[in-house]
């Protein structure tokens, strides 16, 4: 979208009660370059008007540009530049509330001493009755080690907090699991992998995040192979359930038969070769991959890859999907006409697809569409309710086909914040979960 890169900010201005004021001050800010959003009235007086105008400029001396833009139009003052994001997030996004109101003695002695020590034996009794007694059975354990949070990179686990609080404020809107963050001070595999484990007992599921690769496979394996609930690596698993539901509506939308395509995949990172693991899984044909880092290589090619390089991949797929966090990477004479391209590193991608499609892409696309939300809520909501000890690959492709499904005529996405999205991909997590007979929990009625 346009506003993909910018900063935005909201000035609240104190202008004159006069014809014209607001119109010139907006006139002011457009000279500078300064795109224009919402307008809000906060206060009308007298002989002024108290007006909240959101702001996108480009960079900060372009922001302080017009910042100075507006101090010296002299019917209207600069009363404050607030960032409503920064705001947003005072004191986190997410907390822990109690579901009662413990306001009387006959309610405390219930849900904490004596009454809870009798929940507590049945639980000795038979553990299985946690899931129904406790707030495991909606717990999701989000964990990070900070090593490769967005397009950051590796900025610790204090920084990575934000996005591990909006991940779990998506799992609890959208549906109804709460994530509850988890900040692992060491970049240490042997280190996070015991935590993991240590603390897994609190948890219906783990949903690993923005640990950086090659230490991401391992991680995810190794804690897996310990623990009875599903282990997911968003970033590998999530985003390749996604970009795998977008191939598939591109496919339509150019008519071709994915089946008899041929597949590239530049960047073997941790989305890179997961993706090139469930195109593999999913169309039963080899993929071609490309990194510059030979252990990226050997991985690809130990799963049944091709290893290739950036130049034979563009000239000899059809089908070119690029992970590498290069902007620019991807150069117009190298695009095939007729090829399906989606550069998916955010916020710049490997090629424009405005420029793609000029240099004769069948069709093109970046990863601002194709995000992440759309895969994991109903993923881990799915697995959860069935009440699997992992997730299948079996599992992520029909997710993956769920969400494909669920976008509306003409678009090639769903609307992210679609609960019913969710809901569907849930239950097709769960359908698989039941033909596999890995669900422990009964899902008699869940699919009606």
């Amino acid at each position: 979208m346009w506003w993909d890169g910018k900063i935005q900010r909201t000035f609240r201005c104190r202008l004159q009660q006069k014809p014209g004021a607001l119109g010139r001050l907006l006139s002011a800010i457009g000279d500078h370059g300064g795109l224009i959003g919402e307008i809000r009235t906060i206060h009308m007086g007298g002989s002024a008007v108290d007006r909240d105008i959101n702001i996108w400029a480009d960079d900060p001396a372009h922001l302080t540009r017009l910042i100075q833009a507006v101090e010296a139009y002299s019917e209207a003052a600069l009363l404050e530049v607030r960032d409503e994001v920064l705001e947003m997030h005072q004191g986190g996004k997410i907390a822990i509330r109690s579901r009662y109101d413990i306001s009387n003695l006959s309610t405390l002695r219930r849900v904490y001493t004596p009454g809870v020590a009798e929940v507590c034996l049945k639980i000795k009794d038979d553990p299985a009755l946690a899931r129904r007694f406790t707030s495991i059975r909606h717990l999701v354990a989000i964990v990070t080690d900070g090593t490769a949070v967005l397009g950051l990179g590796d900025i610790g686990p204090k920084a990575a907090m934000p996005v591990m609080e909006g991940k779990a404020s998506l799992l609890e809107t959208l549906t109804g699991l709460s994530g509850m963050p988890i900040l692992l001070d060491t970049k240490d595999p042997d280190e996070i992998v015991d935590t993991v484990v240590h603390m897994a007992p609190t948890f219906a599921a783990i949903q690993l995040e923005d640990i950086s690769a090659p230490r991401c496979f391992e991680i995810e394996e190794r804690i897996q192979a310990r623990v009875d609930v599903p282990v997911m690596h968003d970033d590998q698993h999530g985003t390749a359930c996604v970009v795998t539901a977008t191939l598939i509506n591109a496919a339509k939308v150019v008519g071709v038969d994915l089946g008899r395509c041929r597949m590239g995949v530049i960047g073997l990172g941790a989305a890179g070769l997961a993706l090139a693991k469930m195109l593999m899984f999913r169309f039963q044909n080899p993929v071609s991959g490309a990194d510059i880092a030979p252990g990226a290589l050997d991985r690809l090619k130990a799963a049944g890859g091709v290893p290739s390089d950036l130049k034979s991949i563009m000239a000899g797929s059809d089908v070119v999907i690029a992970t590498t966090g290069v902007p620019g990477l991807i150069k117009k004479d190298m695009v095939r006409k007729g090829q399906v391209v989606l550069a998916l590193s955010n916020p710049n991608p490997e090629i424009e697809p405005e420029e793609a499609l000029k240099a004769g892409a069948a069709f093109a696309a970046d990863g601002k569409s194709v995000n992440n939300v759309l895969g994991f809520p109903g993923i881990f909501r799915g697995a959860v309710d069935a009440d699997v000890p992992r997730i299948t690959r079996e599992m992520l492709a029909a997710a993956a086909e769920a969400i494909a499904a669920f976008a509306p005529p003409g678009e090639i996405v769903p609307n992210p914040l679609d609960k019913a999205l969710h809901k569907s991909v849930a239950r097709a997590v769960a359908r698989v979960a039941l033909e596999q007979g890995l669900n422990r929990d009964d899902l008699t009625g869940y699919f009606d």
